[in-house]
């Protein structure tokens, strides 16, 4: 079983490693592949309870991470860490989707995802991680790392249309939640 893991991970890094032209490109990504494909698998597996949709979209993932290498500037930072949370848990969400076609997506949105943990006093950081998953990683993504509507867009597999009416929703229940907690 291990050998057959290690020849399955070589063989997947070699097809990502193809889709990326710049040698120091390639070196970041089989960086941030050796260090957090488990910590994805783990992101995955919570959310499909299932070790091969979780192994799909970890794959779906890192072919998203190889298309967007370049936006990644330090590979052990926060602001990495957070993209490739939102990236794993788009991802399995879409396989989840597919497996329930007759669940709304709004439902989905949600419930599904990684929670934030409650570590933070009631402040600004403590209303976004009480946000659904959907709207927490729009906000995180566009306004804590400072990708652009379109940029949001591709990542998380959805229209532009889409993104930036998910933006105004998200932004109007973040308000909403600040307010409720006195925040604004």
């Amino acid at each position: 079983m291990v050998k057959k893991v290690v020849l399955y991970g070589v063989i997947g890094v070699l097809v990502y490693l193809q889709m990326i032209e710049s040698p120091q490109d390639k070196n970041k990504f089989e960086q941030i592949y050796l260090k957090y494909r488990s910590f994805m698998f783990q992101i995955a597996y919570k959310i499909l309870k299932n070790q091969q949709d979780a192994e799909d979209a970890v794959h779906n993932a890192f072919l998203s991470i190889a298309k967007n290498i370049s936006k990644i500037s330090i590979i052990d930072c926060p602001k990495t860490r957070s993209f490739l949370v939102i990236i794993t848990e788009r991802k399995s969400i879409d396989i989840l989707r597919d497996r329930n076609k007759h669940v709304s997506e709004e439902l989905i949105e949600d419930k599904v995802g990684i929670t934030y943990s409650d570590s933070y006093e009631h402040d600004l950081s403590w209303c976004i991680g009480q946000l659904p998953p959907r709207y927490r990683e729009l906000i995180v993504l566009k306004y804590s790392q400072g990708y652009s509507t379109r940029e949001v867009s591709e990542i998380l597999g959805i229209s532009f249309d889409a993104a930036s009416k998910l933006d105004q929703r998200a932004k109007k229940r973040l308000d909403k939640l600040c307010r409720k907690e006195g925040i604004l």
